[in-house]
Parts: structure tokens; C-alpha cells; sequence
């Protein structure tokens, strides 16, 4: 049984570390490319890496979220703003990158910093395992009647929040199309029929 689950840790970790390496590779290429479609692509894919870290953290909700609003939506969403403006990324001369580097390395640092008040990995004594997570497992079934955890509390009780998610997809399917400028005929308006 403690062999299972240290093979079983040993997976995960690896499954954990390839997909850092892919994002950071995805956030390197997006950083070098100067033409907008393949940045476009790109992000698309970091999203669907984020989605699947996420998969892997049992974070269902936060990867269908990501994968529908990070890689679809916002995909979507620039490919369409990519309609409106030039395929390349305009080069300034003199542009120094000096203050937004010590930006990202400071908010990096206390970020980097804040995550020493997190509690160990898995550990069976931090708040979440003991207060809130511990009430739901216990109540679940008997207010919900789903054996389902993940499924009771994105349903029933976060389904607010839930429906919120699913209206901030909706509005931006929305935002894209009026963007885009489609018609009540279903045609890209200020474009006439070349047939």
C-alpha cells in the first residue's frame, strides 16, 4: 500500500514537472516571436498546459474553466483581433525593458516569499483539511444525495459560482462576435460576396 502511493507520488511529480517545463518553454517561445498568429497558437497551448496541470492537481473545475475560457474564448478572441491589425509585432528602437524586469523579479520575489506560510503539501493538519474539506465530506451525501464530491459542490453548493463561470464564457462568446462584427444573417459585416 505505501509503495502504491509513493509510485503513485513519483508519477504525479513527473506528470507535474514535464508540464512545468512545457509552460515555461510555451512562455519563452510566446516572449521570442515577434508574428501574432503563432503567439496567438502558442498561447492557446499554454492554456491547454495550464488546463492540464490543473487535471493533475484534481482541480477539475479551475482546468474546465481555463480550457474553455484561456484556450477557447481568448483564442478566439485575438484571432479575431488579429483580423483588425498587421500579422507582426511592430519593433520600437530604444525600448528599455529595465523597470519591467525589476517589476516581474520583485512581484516573483513576494509571491516566491508568501508561499512559506503555505502549509506542506498534503498535509493532513492544514485548515483546509481540517475545517471547510473535512464539512464536506462528512455532509455531503446526506444534503446533496450525489456520491460525487467534486460534482455536489460545483453543483450545489458553489452553483453560483458556478453559473457565473458559465455567464463569463457566455459574455465573451458575446464580446467576440460583436468584435467580430457579425450580422443577424450570420456574415462578417463591412465585407461584400466575391461570388
Amino acid at each position: 500500500m505505501i509503495e502504491e502511493a509513493a509510485l503513485q507520488f513519483d508519477v504525479t511529480t513527473a506528470i507535474d514537472i514535464i508540464l512545468m517545463i512545457f509552460l515555461l518553454i510555451s512562455a519563452l517561445a510566446i516572449v521570442v516571436m515577434r508574428h501574432l498568429f503563432s503567439i496567438a497558437m502558442v498561447s492557446g497551448v499554454y492554456s491547454l498546459l495550464s488546463a492540464a496541470f490543473f487535471v493533475n492537481l484534481d482541480a477539475v473545475d479551475v482546468a474546465f474553466t481555463e480550457a474553455a475560457v484561456g484556450a477557447g474564448m481568448s483564442t478566439i478572441l485575438i484571432l479575431g483581433a488579429l483580423l483588425l491589425t498587421s500579422r507582426r509585432e511592430k519593433i520600437t528602437p530604444n525600448r528599455s525593458a529595465f523597470i519591467p524586469l525589476i517589476v516581474v523579479v520583485v512581484t516573483g520575489a513576494a509571491l516566491f516569499y508568501a508561499t512559506f506560510d503555505m502549509p506542506n503539501f498534503a498535509d493532513p493538519n492544514s485548515p483546509a483539511n481540517t475545517d471547510v474539506g473535512l464539512q464536506y465530506i462528512q455532509r455531503n451525501y446526506d444534503d446533496i444525495g450525489v456520491p460525487n464530491i467534486v460534482t455536489s459542490v460545483l453543483a450545489s453548493y458553489r452553483g453560483f459560482d458556478t453559473l457565473g463561470e458559465t455567464l463569463v464564457v457566455f459574455a465573451a462568446g458575446l464580446s467576440v462576435l460583436v468584435l467580430l462584427g457579425v450580422s443577424s444573417a450570420g456574415r462578417l459585416t463591412g465585407r461584400e460576396d466575391e461570388t
